[in-house]
């Protein structure tokens, strides 16, 4: 066995001895579901698992109360693990049920997974310092609690303060419906509230008198649609009606608030459209007699894959072998195949690029859990998805991975995902991703030459561009406006 395999079976090894303590607490967190920057107990449940394995934990940072970073080691490389933990509003679900089936109706749920991801990088962080401990190998090891990923970009706010402006390299993970290195790029996102202010009348004998705010937003959607056949391809803009003014007809509406997702392949091009959406914005409220007040919310940069460091992943995910679920994994997840729209697994099949050329890049339809490892292909693919990870990428090399999570085909953000959130299958690839993450940081520790090469990488590919915080320095992290 080479020196390598000697340090991934360490790794993995060690991962087992640790697991009770991270899946418990995944459970746990899977239990609180709360949502964007309110994620308190999530967050002191993790806290207290990482200190009771030897990590000091800075809290409140960012201006995020539930954001904060636990480190463990004194000298050496910095290197992080990225773990997310909120959940997503009105996803209630009891966990193992077959139908949709609310906890609580209207209650959040984790309909991502984010109870798994910031455990299972919280195992990976802590097995990492285990091994380099019993290893004497000097580095210093990082889990960030990132709170808000779900619509609150907290990963942004982080980068923004600086918090990972000397880390060499970055890791993290995302249940999935199959088992991967992932590489991709993906979407930079501003969100943005148009807020129209008018006058309200009596919309029978006095409309003459008011200046209708809905009428307002009404002319920014149609603006909108106009707007886009004179973008790029790529580009997607997307909102939803926050305040539609009230639910009397005969009143003229004198308030009326919609907020706008912008999306493009790199931030500069997504900040662009917005400044032509602004445009658009004035021009309805020009119209209209009203004033519009545009506030940025949220948003998050492009991604910036890592083929270095990916292909590090794929190798130690090839190492590793199989996620070792048995019949049970196997029959709960096919009965729950049951209830996806009849198109779900060949969707997930497009979404995640599997091939039928390439044996072992086949996905078997008929194994309801990912068994086998996806083709890993060099480089990147595009997805139209948007995360807060593009950010850390921007300023540290950083890669990630997939790992079988989830039946093949399960919708993203739907009760399904809730439902298998605490199942034996669903603990076994959080585990599994944590082996992979820590096993391919202690590569990158045992091979200096090949992180070199990772940060290279990450050079070559930023291209010399500076990082641009895609949230104005005035603005800060918002909790949600849903009821938990």
């Amino acid at each position: 066995m080479s020196e390598k395999q000697n340090a991934t079976a360490l790794v993995a090894a060690t991962a087992e001895r640790l697991r009770d303590d991270f899946i418990q607490v995944s459970d746990e967190i899977w239990a609180h579901a709360e949502l964007r920057f309110i994620e308190h107990r999530s967050a002191a449940a993790q806290i207290a698992v990482l200190e009771k394995h030897g990590f000091k934990v800075r809290r409140h940072l960012a201006g995020i109360e539930t954001a904060f970073v636990a480190e463990k080691g004194e000298s050496g490389p910095v290197i992080a693990f990225l773990g997310e933990f909120d959940a997503l509003a009105a996803m209630s679900q009891e966990a193992g049920a077959l139908e949709p089936k609310p906890l609580k109706a209207g209650a959040t749920g984790h309909g991502c997974g984010h109870n798994l991801l910031g455990a299972g990088s919280m195992l990976a962080a802590t097995t990492l310092a285990d091994v380099a401990r019993e290893t004497n190998v000097p580095v210093r090891v990082r889990y960030y609690g990132c709170p808000g990923e779900e619509g609150g970009s907290g990963k942004a706010f982080m980068v923004r303060e600086g918090l990972f402006d000397d880390v060499d390299v970055a890791f993290t993970w995302h249940p999935a419906p199959i088992t991967g290195a992932r590489s991709n790029e993906n979407l930079a996102v501003t969100g943005i509230y148009y807020k129209f202010r008018g006058r309200s009348a009596h919309a029978s004998h006095s409309a003459h008198l008011g200046r209708s705010a809905v009428d307002a937003m009404a002319l920014l959607h149609v603006g909108t649609n106009f707007l886009r056949e004179h973008v790029g391809p790529d580009v997607r803009m997307h909102y939803a009606i926050t305040n539609g003014g009230g639910s009397s007809p005969n009143v003229v509406q004198a308030a009326a608030e919609t907020l706008y997702y912008v999306r493009a392949p790199d931030l500069a091009e997504a900040l662009e459209v917005a400044e032509r959406l602004h445009d658009v914005a004035r021009g309805a409220a020009l119209m209209t007699g009203t004033e519009v007040e545009i506030t940025v919310e949220r948003g998050s940069s492009n991604l910036i894959p890592n083929p270095v460091m990916e292909s590090v992943l794929h190798n130690k995910l090839m190492e590793l072998g199989p996620i070792p679920f048995d019949e049970a994994d196997q029959a709960y997840a096919r009965e729950l195949q049951k209830t996806f729209p009849p198109n779900a697994i060949d969707a997930c099949i497009k979404l995640y690029h599997f091939t039928d050329d390439a044996v072992h890049n086949r996905v078997d339809r008929d194994t309801p859990l990912h068994t086998g490892v996806r083709r890993y292909e060099g480089g990147p693919h595009f997805r139209a998805g948007s995360t807060d990870v593009g950010d850390v990428s921007w300023v540290t090399p950083t890669a990630q991975c997939w790992t079988a999570t989830w039946a093949l085909g399960t919708p993203g953000h739907s009760w399904q995902v809730v439902a298998q959130g605490k199942s034996p299958a669903a603990h076994k690839a959080m585990v599994h991703a944590a082996k992979t993450m820590a096993a391919g940081a202690a590569e990158l520790l045992m091979n200096p030459a090949q992180m070199e090469a990772a940060k290279a990488e990450w050079r070559r590919r930023r291209g010399g561009r500076p990082y641009i915080s895609p949230i104005p320095e005035n603005v800060t992290p918002q909790p949600p406006h849903e009821v938990a």
